[in-house]
């Protein structure tokens, strides 16, 4: 696409979030709402690029303690036993698991790691206006949408081991406080993906927005 491209920005055609129906914003309109739902319309997501920045700030700082508590915590008749992800990820290594312990190690630690810094990436490119092959960019925000799913693996394996192993004075295992920053580093993760409008990496490459550059 160049600079000449007519889109639906450039004419001041926008599309309804809620109900998806296209209209024309009126020009200088502050504020503009849907004739048929009476939703907000904007051309861009409002303050995207700061919004996301803020939630991968608060992810990246919550994914330290998510890989240094205890995801797990073990109370049997032999003590109590605590294990981190990188813990887990050890054991069954070490026990001959690899296959388990690098789906665990790939899901709990790279995912979410590699989707914080897919983001970051993203969102600088569109913040600085740098024109960067937008249709590789949209493909990899697809992709960081696609697998974001599958970081709530470790989650789900201890509630299913908080739920099964629960032999009241001969064993019980809980949730670690771990497993709380991690699970909130994925959902913060995702809502920064939510946040993030991938129509600014197209901005970026020339193409023209009526209301200016929604920069954030």
């Amino acid at each position: 696409m160049t600079a000449f491209t007519l889109t639906a920005a450039s004419q001041g055609l926008c599309g309804c979030h809620a109900c998806g129906l296209v209209s024309r914003l009126p020009l200088q309109a502050p504020e503009s709402r849907c004739p048929r739902c009476d939703a907000a319309m904007h051309i861009r997501k409002p303050n995207s690029i700061g919004r996301t920045w803020a939630l991968i700030i608060a992810a990246l700082i919550l994914y330290v303690p998510a890989n240094v508590l205890p995801i797990t915590v073990t109370r049997s008749l032999f003590g109590v036993q605590s294990d981190t992800i990188m813990s887990g990820v050890a054991y069954f290594w070490n026990t001959g698991s690899y296959d388990l312990a690098i789906i665990i190690f790939t899901a709990s630690v790279f995912v979410p790691l590699a989707k914080l810094l897919a983001l970051s990436f993203l969102t600088l490119l569109a913040q600085r206006h740098v024109s960067w092959d937008p249709l590789q960019c949209a493909k990899l925000y697809r992709m960081v949408e696609f697998i974001g799913k599958w970081s709530m693996l470790d989650i789900f394996v201890v509630a299913l081991l908080a739920t099964l192993v629960d032999f009241s004075a001969l064993a019980a295992i809980s949730a670690g406080p771990g497993a709380i920053a991690f699970g909130a580093v994925v959902v913060i993760t995702m809502f920064a993906a939510m946040t993030f409008d991938p129509r600014l990496l197209w901005d970026s490459s020339g193409i023209e927005v009526r209301q200016g550059r929604a920069s954030g």
